[in-house]
């Protein structure tokens, strides 16, 4: 994934276009997001956008991205609205892995927020 791509990516996300999105990657990617298993496989990937991601609507802002050698490293912003009405806005970093073919094999988000 370059950069340009990257941005592409969180539009589809921000625009809720799911078949877009998920046409982004490998037949059997892996995504890994706190508070979930991992979710393997495009099937997967779907019913999380179209049925359990909390985030009704919102916007990322790209800060960063870096790419190099089929890695990509993002870190940005997420402001939106909860499906219960709630407003959301956090930090996150994200890192891709990608296919030969340009693909997304796994992702790793990580959110800016105080635990320990």
């Amino acid at each position: 994934m370059n950069v340009e791509q990257a941005r592409e990516f969180y539009e589809l996300i921000d625009t809720d276009d799911i078949d877009g999105l998920i046409g982004r990657f490998a037949p059997e990617a892996a995504y890994h997001r706190p508070g979930y298993d991992p979710l393997v496989g495009r099937e997967r990937l779907r019913r999380f956008y179209a049925e359990e991601r909390v985030i009704k609507e919102g916007r990322h802002t790209l800060e960063r991205v870096v790419e190099a050698d089929g890695l990509t490293a993002v870190h940005g912003s997420f402001r939106g609205t909860l499906h219960d009405g709630r407003r959301a806005a956090h930090r996150f970093a994200e890192f891709f892995e990608s296919t030969p073919e340009g693909l997304i094999a796994r992702r790793d988000t990580f959110f800016f927020t105080s635990l320990v």
